[in-house]
């Protein structure tokens, strides 16, 4: 019976994965989880139930339970709270969209987005992920990495040989400055620049950026960002415990 129960949980865990990665209809569901329609009918009728999952129509989307748990866990993180008043002064100061990720995998797990007083849309959402090595929070989270490490990113993701020979010499440049930047790589006429925070051991578990259309980005712009950018992950890395002197 605890096996069956297990089990139980286990696919309806893999169901939640499934809707959270986009898949809405009953039948891209079973593709995706390779479950008969039977058995995830049953299951998603109980997870909507308990309201851990939304039905409209035939579609499936998470669930208020989950949104709530979802808030919740990133209002508790201890990364977030810490970043929070400077990242709110860094978006006063530049008026720009500020962010705050996260590692997860290969990608960038974005916990925390301020928007800035220009009316400006982007594809960036608190909860979405990101490729590592096209956006400027996640090229910083990458600035320890070795090139083996940089090699394999860019493989998993397909990139061309060309592609990861400049990506490489890009890295080793940034690495030596100390921040990264986005020129419209993620998201078209968007541009960024990001910078790494660190733990009291001197890890990179968090990056932040400030990103604006490039009409407010020209290159004179970012380059006079980078110092205010790496002070406020400097500010928020001995929040958390890191020693290091200001950036002048």
């Amino acid at each position: 019976m605890e096996n069956s129960g297990a089990q139980t949980l286990y696919k309806g865990l893999t169901l939640i994965d499934a809707v959270a990665g986009g898949n809405r209809s009953l039948k891209q569901i079973c593709a995706t989880v390779n479950l008969p329609r039977s058995t995830a009918h049953r299951l998603l009728t109980m997870l909507v139930q308990q309201k851990y999952l939304r039905q409209i129509a035939n579609e499936y989307f998470l669930g208020p339970r989950l949104i709530e748990y979802g808030m919740r866990s990133l209002s508790e993180y201890p990364l977030r709270s810490a970043a929070s008043p400077y990242l709110q002064e860094l978006a006063q100061l530049t008026h720009d969209t500020v962010h705050l990720g996260i590692r997860e995998e290969m990608e960038v797990f974005y916990i925390d987005k301020i928007a800035g007083s220009r009316a400006i849309e982007m594809n960036s959402r608190v909860g979405y992920r990101m490729p590592l090595d096209i956006t400027g929070v996640g090229k910083s989270l990458l600035l320890d990495c070795s090139d083996n490490e940089l090699t394999d990113i860019s493989h998993y993701f397909n990139r061309s040989a060309e592609r990861l020979t400049i990506f490489l010499e890009l890295m080793h440049k940034y690495r030596a400055l100390g921040y990264t930047l986005d020129l419209s790589e993620n998201e078209a006429n968007i541009r960024c620049v990001a910078a790494p925070v660190r733990d009291a051991s001197g890890i990179i578990i968090a990056a932040v950026s400030v990103a604006s259309l490039d009409i407010y980005m020209d290159d004179e712009r970012m380059l006079s960002l980078t110092s205010v950018v790496k002070n406020t992950a400097m500010n928020i890395s001995m929040e958390l415990g890191w020693c290091a002197r200001k950036i002048s």
